[in-house]
């Protein structure tokens, strides 16, 4: 998704990388939190950020919604019994 995308780019940590983050969102405090923050949250993992979550579909237009969510930790299985 486009999130990973940026995410990516954030990583990067170069100016260019920057501008090309800045040319997709237009939006000063989101390139800082991507390159600061987020950078740093998933400096060891190499892809696979974000979960999609289905959440049915809307009244009126029945248009398909979702919820993306951002990965923080790495989730612990448990054993089925």
């Amino acid at each position: 998704p486009f999130v990973e995308k940026i995410i990516t780019l954030g990583k990067n940590n170069k100016e260019s990388s920057r501008i090309n983050a800045f040319s997709s969102l237009r939006d000063k405090e989101a390139v800082v939190k991507i390159f600061d923050d987020l950078s740093e949250r998933y400096k060891k993992r190499s892809g696979g950020y974000c979960r999609i979550v289905k959440a049915g579909f809307r009244t009126g237009d029945n248009a398909p919604m979702a919820f993306i969510q951002l990965l923080d930790q790495e989730v612990a299985k448990t054993d089925k019994k």
